[in-house]
């Protein structure tokens, strides 16, 4: 059989102060982090482009690129 102590009654003065300081740490710096928006803070956002008036060129051509791979599948498949 095993003996169970907990942790904290065998810390000693100097454990206890440590860790209440790394726990006062952990709590500035989470409260010091601002986290981005997703939007206007993200550094991917740098050097790429807004979507030209092409889009909808590329949105038929990959429809028409579906319709005819159905098609094909289903001209082999009899």
């Amino acid at each position: 059989m095993a003996l169970f102590v907990r942790q904290d009654e065998n810390r000693s003065e100097l454990q206890q102060r440590l860790a209440t300081e790394l726990q006062d740490r952990a709590r500035k710096k989470a409260e010091e982090a601002e986290l981005p928006d997703g939007v206007t803070d993200s550094q991917y956002i740098k050097g790429t482009k807004e979507t030209t008036s092409l889009l909808w060129v590329w949105m038929v051509i990959a429809v028409l690129a579906i319709g005819v791979v159905i098609f094909l599948v289903i001209k082999t498949g009899n």
